[in-house]
This record gives C-alpha cells, structure tokens and sequence, in this order.
C-alpha cells in the first residue's frame, strides 16, 4: 500500500449510553456500535485491514472477543488502554496506520463496561499511575473530605481558575446548564433531563465549588469507527460526500509542569494546550474557523479550562466564553458539546473518544438534523479527550468535500445511511440481517451465535 497522506472517517456507530447494569455486556455492546460502523461505511468486516479495540476495564484481548463476531480473517487486532483518552487513542492509531499506508481500512472500537460509582484503582498491590500527581494534590491542598479524588482535583483547577481570573461558581454551573439542555437533542445521551440553573447550583456538593449535577456519572456503552485511505475512498467516490477528512489531529503527553504546584496544571492544562495547537497547526485552521467542538468536559470546571487552554477564549478569559452566551446555538464562535458531553451523555472510558468523533461526523455530514451546527464551507469541527496520568488527543475534522454541512433531511438520510434510519437522531440496536450484512467470508459460527447482541431488546430511542 502506497502512503497515502490522507485519512477519512467513513463511518460511525453508537449504543446508547447507560447507567452501569449487568445486562449491559462489552460484547453486545461492541457487536452493536461495530455493526452500525461497517453498516453507515456500506462495506463488510473483508474490506478491514487492522482492528483497534480501546477499554480501560476488562482482561486482556477483550478486542479480539468483540471482533470474532464479525470475523476471523487473521487482521492484527490491537488493544488499548490510555485511561479517558482510550478511544481517541485508538482513532489516532488507526490515522497513522492509514497515513503510513499500513492500512487502507481500520475499525477502531471502544466499549466499557463500567463498575456503579466514582472512579478507583483496580491494582491495590502495585503503584498507582496517578501516585504522584494525588500525593502532590493532597501535600498542597489537603482535605479530610471523602469526596473523589479526581473530583477534588477538578474542583482545585476550578478554585485556582477562579482566584487567578475572576471567574465565579456560577459560570462552572453554567456550562452543565448548557449541556444538560444539549442532552435532550441527542438520542444516545445517558441523561436527557433539563435543569435550571438553580438546580444545578443547588444539587448536592460533591466538592466545592462543584456539585453532582457538574459531575459526569460512569458509563456503560460503545462507540466505533471506519477510517479509511484516499485511495479507498477513490475506490468508492459515490461515498465521498459523506467522508469527512482528519485534516489535524496529535496525541501528546504532560510536560514538568505537571507537577508545578498547580492545580490546573495537575489536570492537564499545559498538556492540552500544546496538543491543540500541534493539531490546529497540523490542520492548517485558525481557531476562529473552528465552529463546533466536543470537549472533555469530564467536570465543567474541565470545560472552562479547555475553551481556555485550546483558545476558543483568550488565556484567563474561559468563564467570559460562557458568560456572552458562546457555547450554545446562537454563538459567534464555536458551540460546545452539542451532544451533551460527558456531563450529560456519559462516559464510557474507552468509547468517549470515538463517540466525540461520531457526533461530529455527523455534523459535518448535516445528519445531526435536529441539533445542527452551522458549519460553511472550509470551516472545521475539533474533538478534544484527555486523561490523567496522562494523554490527550486533539482531533481536526472537515468535509471531504470541502463543502458546508447542509441540513439534510431525515427521508434524505434514511436513502443512504446503509441503516434504514437516520443513526444521528434515532438510536436502535441491530437485527439479525444487519449483524449478516457485515459479516466477512470467513467467520466462526461458534463465535457469531455467542452474540445476544441481535437478540437484546434495544427500545429505539427518537429524537
């Protein structure tokens, strides 16, 4: 295979997110959003080259388990594992793969299935990754609180933010107004609930200054994609314009300032910072043509310091971006989280990644009829994923075409989709036909009829 230069996403496949419960299985879940993938490319698991599978909870060659369904053609099947950046990790394997010319074709696949609660260490008996940086929040801002350690480390950037710019409880409250009320739009959202902002302010503490409803809950779900070559897609021109090109994309690292003694900084600040700008340099796009963006809004106070740190706002002036009313509909800049973000839809470690990026597919595509952002011609759409320990992914997306996203609607879409369905405003699960119509050659019938995937009640959710 001949480098090619260029990658595109051809394809994107959600399960609803949901509350952790033992009938959500990785396995379905996996077969599901894969399913919906091949489907939405319009091509079978032959035509795929490489496998990525992102989790952060589950035994080793989980991947393998979830891709036998489909097939077992011998393709290198990779599993990974980079905390709350796993599936933007995997996305960011798949681009080089097929920019290396490695690959004309990679389905990249995240799923968790996650334990009710706050976030812990698996591991008691070895070091913790995230040793150091808890040491250092509890050396400098110690509390004999019970609350969770990444919701204290959260809620000390926030502090610092707020000492240091002048911003105020209430902007941080603001934001999850503002994606609970995104939420309502997105079929695949954990939570779709309204609040005002009131409620917000007034749910119960989880540590000052943020409160639950400020919190994004642990996650059940999967998300998946097909990224493919430009020569694949000249194979296939009648698929172009739904294609939409990673123009810039970077996965990077924390830097000293890590463990500056700030609290900010504790949380990735630095590091998202220099991710953005690689990825925005990379994509040849100034910020300002950035028009609508899926952020790590694992905490709001997250939210603020990312509008901040990647440049929607000018550096210390992330809580006026929510003050002149930008992160919705209506913004001169660029609208965050129109899914709802984590805050709202949920997060599954290993599918938040990818689940970013299917939203904005379907932005740039003018599926996502009934929560569109305006996007003209040669303007962008940017994803952000970030974890602790840490790593962070900054992903640029525009049109194939280079045309604007213009408002299709659902009759338009059901035509093409490979679903029988617009996939952006309505979440099903998958039928025995369409588990059949993606299958590869050659497959296992032990491994396929293991699968209740096609058999699980899945009530089709519309919006």
């Amino acid at each position: 295979m001949t480098p090619s230069g260029s990658a595109y996403i051809l394809g994107v496949g959600l399960t609803k997110f949901a509350k952790p419960q033992v009938c959500n299985e990785y396995v379905e879940m996996g077969h599901e959003a894969g399913a919906k993938a091949l489907l939405e490319a319009h091509i079978t698991y032959d035509s795929v080259d490489r496998a990525i599978a992102s989790y952060c909870y589950g035994d080793s060659t989980c991947g393998q388990r979830v891709f036998y369904q489909f097939g077992m053609t011998q393709i290198p099947v990779y599993n990974v594992n980079n905390n709350c950046a796993s599936g933007s990790t995997g996305m960011v394997m798949a681009v080089d793969f097929v920019k290396g010319g490695l690959a004309d074709c990679v389905l990249v696949l995240g799923f968790e299935k996650m334990s009710p609660g706050s976030l812990g260490s698996n591991f008691e008996d070895r070091t913790n990754p995230l040793g150091l940086a808890m040491d250092m929040m509890n050396t400098k801002w110690p509390s004999s609180t019970e609350a969770p350690w990444a919701a204290q480390m959260f809620a000390n950037a926030a502090n610092e933010y707020i000492q240091k710019y002048g911003a105020d409880p209430k902007d941080f409250a603001e934001v999850a107004r503002v994606n609970h009320e995104h939420s309502q739009r997105n079929p695949y959202s954990q939570f779709q609930s309204q609040y005002t902002h009131h409620q917000i302010m007034d749910s119960p503490t989880v540590y000052p200054p943020l409160t639950k409803l400020q919190c994004c809950p642990t996650s059940d779900g999967a998300a998946a994609a097909v990224v493919v070559s430009k020569s694949f897609l000249n194979a296939h021109p009648e698929l172009k314009t739904r294609a939409v090109k990673v123009t810039g994309q970077s996965l990077a690292t924390d830097s000293p300032s890590l463990y500056s003694g700030s609290a900010m900084s504790l949380v990735g600040y630095e590091m998202v910072k220099h991710t953005a700008s690689l990825a925005l340099a990379e994509a040849g796009v100034n910020i300002a043509d950035v028009k609508v963006a899926e952020v790590h809004d694992c905490f709001s106070s997250n939210e603020i310091l990312t509008i901040d740190a990647i440049g929607f706002a000018p550096s210390g002036k992330g809580h006026e971006y929510v003050r002149d009313d930008q992160l919705t509909y209506g913004s001169k800049k660029a609208i965050i989280n129109p899914s709802g973000g984590l805050i709202s839809k949920g997060h599954p470690l290993g599918a938040t990644g990818i689940a970013q990026c299917a939203e904005l597919v379907w932005q740039l595509r003018g599926w996502a009829n009934n929560r569109l952002v305006p996007v003209k011609a040669g303007q962008a759409a940017l994803q952000q994923n970030a974890g602790l320990g840490g790593a962070c992914v900054v992903t640029v997306l525009q049109r194939a075409d280079g045309q604007e996203n213009a408002l299709l609607t659902n009759s338009e879409i059901t035509s093409v989709s490979g679903l029988g369905y617009n996939p952006a405003v309505e979440a099903r699960g998958i039928t025995a036909k369409q588990a059949k119509q993606v299958r590869a050659k050659r497959w296992s019938a032990w491994a396929a009829s293991k699968s209740s995937a096609i058999r699980r009640q899945v009530p089709a959710v519309s919006l």
